[in-house]
């Protein structure tokens, strides 16, 4: 099994496209509105697609009309890594990928969403696989 956390940058510039470095190794974010999956309702398993590992279900998707996909529960409690990111002059939740910690999006909580959890995890398209049920 492979140790993604021990990849170099060059093994990841190999692997992935230099738009799924800049968001997935690098913490970018991809525009509003133009992920693959932003409107998908596909029925399946969205994986990371840098490691493969899964992530989030379709049955916890909603739309936020926020222009990314959202999911307002991960697949399993430790199939993420949530840290504080201050970037750009506010506190964030950052979410990443447990396995190869590649930053995949935010969570964000109390926006009144009426899903189970309150939470909205807005992930990057390029940061997802999606395995159709």
């Amino acid at each position: 099994m492979t140790d993604f956390k021990d990849f170099t940058d060059a093994q990841w510039r190999e692997k992935l496209s230099p738009e799924e470095f800049r968001v997935l190794r690098e913490a970018g974010t991809e525009p509003p509105g133009v992920g693959e999956y932003t409107n998908t309702t596909t029925e399946g398993v969205y994986r990371c697609r840098a490691c493969g590992a899964e992530l989030f279900r379709s049955t916890e998707k909603f739309d936020a009309h926020c222009g990314w996909p959202s999911f307002f529960s991960p697949l399993a409690g430790d199939a993420i890594i949530e840290r504080e990111d201050t970037s750009l002059g506010m506190v964030r939740t950052e979410v990443l990928c447990a396995n190869c910690h590649s930053h995949l999006g935010h969570v964000f909580a109390g926006e009144g969403f009426n899903t189970p959890t309150d939470l909205r995890y807005c992930i990057n398209s390029v940061s997802l696989t999606l395995d159709e049920a």
